[in-house]
């Protein structure tokens, strides 16, 4: 699974601008389906489909098992692979098994009877992720971007055109799965041959535990972190029926537009980049990164947020306007989220699997109660609150601590944090006074865009570039045959030139 070491400036320098194109080019990809199917299913049909999703992505993490994090971190994943392979197979088979069986009774207990089918047929997804974790992780590992775009391209493209063509075809939302299991399939095999990983299954009795005591920890996390996501889900399809749920899912979908398209670029290089620079107490490479990754999310989140009414209206039409209120709490959460995302690649980086969990499951216990009270008081937007409330409240404190206890450098991310939401003040008083003249929502979006935009990044551009300028001349050039730095000075370096 190895590969040549190359400079891991001019890899992850490639790995970004690839990864970029990548989350460029399907989110907006993405952004045309939806609307798409937006028009040709109805609420309803949507809310069936969140609620299946949510138990496939719920599962899909805990097949995962924490072995893809653990072969991109390790420095011999060729002694890893056999083994996590076949564990990859066996949790992937047991829980196909158990999501078949189970499919209708979930389906009910959530509230919505109608996903039983569509969840049954999804559960084969799970067998296909934990047969694809080695080739998968070997492509993370290698910054392999490239390869990694042309298999999400082929995803995309499978799974849209045979939704479509079967929506198209009456198949209602029973389309969405056959066409996500459809191109899953593809992307196991793509997976295989662009990674050239030949790996057969295995078991070592001593590899297991060890890759099973930091494994179990981060599939845990995974989990929490994927039922944190969609727990508003579950309250509001029980609590509100199907329909709510719809209006819900379609705002935070658009939610996710910018936010998954960060984080993706954020996801896919963080982790083996922060596991090959030195680490130890007052490591400051987690801040080096975060003050641009944080101002762009930021704007992004903000712009979603004041546009949210005109932007639902023209997109997807006036029927799904009851969505707009709840988006504009959820764009502000989306932005938060991409610091979260980049705190949790952080600790992955150095090891801290328990770390990791334990804020998942302060994250859970704060939404829970806050989330069903929301509901029961204010409807679906409340729940949209309550997501942004427990972030700031309970989630940024719980990351900062385990930040800390990790050996990252609090206080340095401070300056990295203020000076966005400095240049989000002006932006945002400037959008709404511009929307507030404007005479239709497609004016309203595009002035209102445009100069809310332009405002924030006059504000911020010079404090952004040398922000920038810090990160590139901070990333090593060359790095040893274990992928830790050569030279202790180096920028992203403890001040002691200490190592993991």
């Amino acid at each position: 699974m190895g590969t040549p070491q190359r400079g891991l400036a001019g890899q992850i320098r490639r790995g970004l601008a690839w990864s970029s194109i990548n989350s460029l080019v399907l989110k907006l990809g993405t952004f045309a389906i939806g609307i798409v199917l937006a028009r040709l299913l109805a609420p309803e049909q949507f809310g069936v489909f969140a609620v299946a999703l949510t138990v496939q992505l719920v599962l899909m993490s805990l097949a995962d098992l924490g072995m893809t994090a653990d072969l991109v971190r390790s420095p011999d994943p060729a002694r890893l692979a056999p083994t996590v392979a076949t564990l990859g197979l066996a949790a992937g088979a047991v829980l196909t098994t158990t999501l078949m069986l189970s499919a209708q009774g979930l389906a009910d207990l959530l509230g919505s009877a109608d996903a039983g089918p569509v969840i049954a047929v999804m559960a084969v997804s799970l067998l296909l992720a934990g047969a694809g974790i080695v080739p998968y992780a070997a492509l993370q590992r290698r910054f392999a971007q490239k390869e990694l775009f042309i298999i999400a391209l082929a995803d995309f493209t499978i799974s849209s055109a045979l939704t479509v063509l079967l929506v198209s075809n009456g198949f209602g939302v029973m389309s969405l799965a056959l066409g996500r299991l459809a191109a899953q399939l593809v992307t196991l095999f793509l997976q295989f041959v662009l990674s050239g990983e030949r790996v057969r299954p295995g078991f070592n009795r001593d590899v297991a535990p060890e890759v099973l005591a930091f494994g179990i920890p981060v599939a845990g996390a995974n989990v929490l972190s994927w039922a944190l996501l969609n727990l508003d889900n579950v309250v509001i399809s029980r609590l509100a029926g199907p329909v709510a749920l719809g209006f819900y899912f379609l705002a935070f979908n658009v939610s996710n537009w910018p936010m998954s398209a960060i984080g993706q670029v954020v996801r896919s290089l963080a982790i083996p980049a922060f596991a090959r620079v030195a680490g130890g107490r007052s490591d400051r490479s987690l801040s080096a990164v975060l003050g641009p990754v944080w101002a762009v999310a930021l704007l992004a989140g903000l712009m979603l947020a004041l546009l949210s009414s005109p932007l639902i209206e023209l997109v997807y039409g006036s029927r799904w306007l009851p969505a707009a209120a709840i988006l504009a709490w959820l764009g502000v959460f989306g932005a938060l989220r991409t610091l979260f995302d980049l705190s949790a690649s952080y600790l992955l980086a150095r090891g801290a699997a328990k770390a990791t969990l334990l804020v998942q499951v302060a994250w859970i216990m704060g939404l829970l109660p806050t989330a069903i009270l929301g509901m029961l008081l204010a409807g679906t937007t409340a729940v949209a609150v309550a997501h942004l409330a427990t972030g700031l409240l309970v989630v940024a404190p719980a990351y900062a601590l385990a930040l800390h206890r990790t050996g990252a450098d609090i206080k340095s991310l401070m300056p990295a944090l203020w000076p966005p939401l400095a240049a989000a003040v002006p932006s945002a008083a400037v959008s709404l006074g511009v929307m507030s003249l404007a005479p239709n929502p497609l004016s309203a979006l595009l002035a209102g865009g445009t100069c809310g935009t332009c405002i924030y990044i006059l504000v911020l551009v010079r404090w952004f570039r040398r922000r920038l300028r810090t990160v590139i001349a901070a990333l090593p050039h060359e790095v040893d045959r274990t992928g830790a730095n050569l030279h202790p000075d180096h920028p992203l370096a403890t001040p002691s030139g200490g190592m993991p």
